[in-house]
């Protein structure tokens, strides 16, 4: 009796929770849900579009600082098909993002987004400032849906707020506020 007393009050007391994201299982959830065509997050284009395509792809995510860095590899190509054979530019390179996450609908965002490449060519510059407005607008990691299958065997998630996200040296840290109903 007492138990239950005190699970009531606690309940009310503190509905935020901390949960520690670490960068591996970031890197996972990223890759579930962002890399689906083998392995590649196709920024334009598909795998069929020969001569007009971008994708990013082997994504390391880690911290720099404040900040989420996301390492990837970059390949595209902006060429008309002639003959058979693509006319124009391309190139493939590492790039380095850096961001800082935020909360938005139960999702992650990007804010103050920057790429950064070892090389720099007219192609290239066109790429990072397509790159840095494309993440910004369009990029989110869905946690509200990673939680619901996380907890469906414990019980309804019935709410969920993403009302804060901190980068660390090891994880993000989400602030979540959540009801859990287990029958």
């Amino acid at each position: 009796m007492k138990l239950l007393a005190a699970l009531f009050v606690l309940s009310f007391a503190a509905r935020a929770a901390e949960l520690e994201l670490r960068y591996s299982t970031l890197e996972r959830i990223v890759a579930e849900q962002l890399f689906t065509q083998e392995g590649r997050h196709y920024v334009r284009g598909n795998k069929s579009t020969h001569c007009q395509f971008a994708y990013l792809e082997k994504p390391q995510i880690d911290a720099d600082g404040p900040r989420l860095r996301v390492k990837a590899r970059f390949s595209g190509r902006s060429a008309l098909d002639l003959l058979g054979g693509c006319v124009g530019l391309g190139d493939s390179f590492d790039l380095t993002l850096t961001a800082s996450p935020a909360a938005k609908n139960g999702a992650i965002v990007f804010n103050e987004v920057n790429v950064a490449t070892p090389k720099d060519s007219y192609y290239i510059r066109r790429v990072r400032l397509a790159m840095a407005r494309s993440i910004a607008r369009d990029f989110k990691i869905e946690v509200r849906d990673q939680a619901r299958a996380l907890l469906a065997s414990s019980g309804d998630l019935t709410s969920f707020d993403l009302s804060e996200v901190r980068v660390t040296p090891v994880a993000l840290i989400l602030v979540i506020d959540f009801k859990l109903v287990v029958k």
